[in-house]
Order: structure tokens, then C-alpha cells, then sequence
């Protein structure tokens, strides 16, 4: 068993940002391991996904382009990944830790008999093995998890990796058939509903969230005003979701999103586990309460102690003066 494989996720012909943290983390530990890296590039008109994971660092791409992988389902995606893993037999297989990254990488691990260590934030290579380093016990702790024997699959966990740089590679894609007919596919996508506008939580860099203290869906505005101004992502504690002030698509923490944002702005949250669950791992937590004693204060890089219904807008007003 040699080399590392990495699943690039794309959308619209682009590479998935934490695909490319994915890519980025292959190719450092393919360094101090010696091997080489293969992206796996599925999809529908993806030669150009192809050409643009050589220019990321990938020695080698195996893609397959066939109209049946136009949207991702597990069930086209997951044969096919485990059939090359047969023929092949890679020593490490990655994905980003994306819903389509878990359930791709743990398609494989199952069929393939194959352990899988999920949601690592850190790399460290051991001989030929990987052991990553993920939170545990609601972030409490790091543990330092690996695979004994066999292939090694694993998960790596958005924004905890820096993205793979150009390197101005080409090369030539190995192209394969699908693993899976159309007509055998279980699952069938007829269509989408999306919503326009905002900011990713998970690929957001900023992020200002609101928790009980904004006291209702309006308290929400003063986060919306600073997250416009900042170009950041609006989240929200599990009290306010749970409350109905904001959808759950806002929430961060244990049950909601998993974020790793340059600056994470807690306004009104008190800071329970559950909460930093989600958050502990951003870069710089600024938290915004006016109970001295809220645990967020003991997460926090730099802490105000007031009423966030004066202190956002006095960040909004000084931002739109540096920003511009």
C-alpha cells in the first residue's frame, strides 16, 4: 500500500476551499512520508477540476466524468472510490470533513473493512502511519487518534489546515469508467432549493453570533449590521435557535455547526459547553456580555463587559470608519 488519495469536492468547476485545506495537508504529510499524492476527482465536465488539482499540488488525478456524477450520491461516488481503493490500494485516504466528505469516507471505511479517525485539526506522521489530532468530550480535550493496520481513512476538519497554494503543475489525468450504471443508482436528484445571500458559517473567516442576550428575533440586528460591515457570517447560540429569533442554520455548537473562523464574536452568549464546542478552535474569540462572570469570558482572547445593544453598534460605527 503507497500514496495518499484525497476526494476533491467541487461545485460549479471549482475545488471546494476545504477540499484544497485537504489537498494542502496531503501534500505535507506526503512529504515527510515520501509518497505521493492522487486527487479523485468525480463529476460531470470536471477536466478542468482536474487540470486545477495538478496546479495544487496533486502528483496524480483519477477522474471520472460521466453524467451520473453530476450531483454528488453517495451511492455512484462510494462504489466507485472503494473499486480504485481495491485496484489500487492507497495507504491514506482524505476528505474534507464536509457532509459529502463524511459520507464518502465512511462508505469507503465500511466496505473496505478500513478504520476511519473523523474531524482531525492536525497532522503527525509516526513512521508510515498518520495520527491526527482531534477535540474530544465537547473540545475539552485533543486526542491523538490512528489507524493500526490498512488503509487509513480520515477526515480533516474546515479552515484547521491552510489551503494548497498553486504550484503552476500540470500533468494528465487518468480518466475511468463509473462504478455504478444510472439505472442502478437508488437515489435520484430532482432539483434544489437554494437561498441567496450571506456568508457560509463554515467557510466564513469572521463570524458574529448572538445567543439569549439579544432577547429576540430583533436583538438580531445589531449582529447583522456588524456581520455586513465585517463581510462576516451571522451565528447564533442553541438558546436563540431553540427561542425561534434565528433558524437553526445559524447555530453554532455541539449540535449545530463545527467553525474554525479568524475571529469568532460571541455577543450575548453566555459560553456553555455546548456552545464552545462549535467555536473553541477559532483563531480569536472576542466575547460580549454584560455578567462578568459568563464562562465565554474564560474562552475569550478579549472580553467587554456590557450591553451589546451599545457595544455592536459602537464596533459597526468605528469598522465603517477604518473599512470604509
Amino acid at each position: 500500500m503507497s500514496g495518499i488519495w484525497v476526494w476533491i469536492e467541487n461545485s460549479d468547476g471549482q475545488i471546494s476551499a476545504i477540499s484544497r485545506e485537504a489537498l494542502g495537508a496531503a501534500r505535507t504529510a506526503a512529504a515527510e512520508l515520501g509518497q505521493s499524492v492522487t486527487a479523485l476527482v468525480f463529476g460531470q465536465d470536471v477536466s478542468g477540476i482536474a487540470d486545477a488539482a495538478f496546479d495544487l499540488g496533486a502528483d496524480a488525478v483519477l477522474g471520472c466524468d460521466d453524467a451520473s456524477l453530476a450531483d454528488f450520491r453517495v451511492e455512484a461516488y462510494g462504489p466507485l472510490a472503494v473499486q480504485l481503493a481495491q485496484e489500487r490500494e492507497p495507504a491514506v485516504f482524505m476528505v474534507g470533513a464536509s457532509t459529502r466528505g463524511r459520507d464518502l469516507a465512511a462508505w469507503v471505511a465500511a466496505d473496505l473493512d478500513a478504520g476511519l479517525v473523523a474531524d482531525g485539526v492536525a497532522i503527525e506522521i509516526d513512521g508510515d502511519t498518520v495520527k491526527l489530532t482531534r477535540p474530544v468530550y465537547a473540545g475539552k480535550l485533543l486526542s491523538t487518534a490512528f489507524v493500526t493496520d490498512g488503509l487509513q481513512v480520515m477526515t480533516l476538519r474546515s479552515r484547521a489546515f491552510p489551503q494548497a497554494e498553486s504550484t503552476g503543475a500540470t500533468g494528465t489525468a487518468e480518466w475511468v469508467s463509473p462504478a455504478v450504471a444510472e439505472d442502478d443508482i437508488p437515489t435520484k436528484v430532482v432539483g434544489f432549493a437554494g437561498k441567496e445571500g450571506g456568508v457560509s458559517l463554515t467557510d466564513a473567516s469572521i463570524i458574529v453570533s448572538g445567543g439569549r442576550g439579544v432577547a429576540g428575533p430583533e436583538g438580531f440586528a445589531p449582529v447583522r449590521e456588524l456581520a455586513e460591515v465585517l463581510g462576516a457570517a451571522v451565528g447564533a447560540s442553541r438558546a436563540a435557535v431553540d427561542a425561534g429569533w434565528i433558524p437553526y442554520e445559524h447555530q453554532v455548537g455541539q449540535t449545530g455547526k463545527n467553525v474554525s473562523p479568524d475571529l469568532y464574536i460571541a455577543s450575548g452568549i453566555s459560553g456553555a459547553i455546548q456552545h464552545q464546542a462549535g467555536m473553541r478552535s477559532s483563531k480569536i474569540i472576542v466575547a460580549v456580555n454584560k455578567d462578568p462572570d459568563a464562562p465565554i469570558f474564560k474562552l475569550a482572547h478579549y472580553g467587554i463587559v456590557g450591553d451589546l445593544f451599545k457595544v455592536l453598534p459602537a464596533l459597526t460605527a468605528e469598522f465603517k470608519k477604518r473599512l470604509g
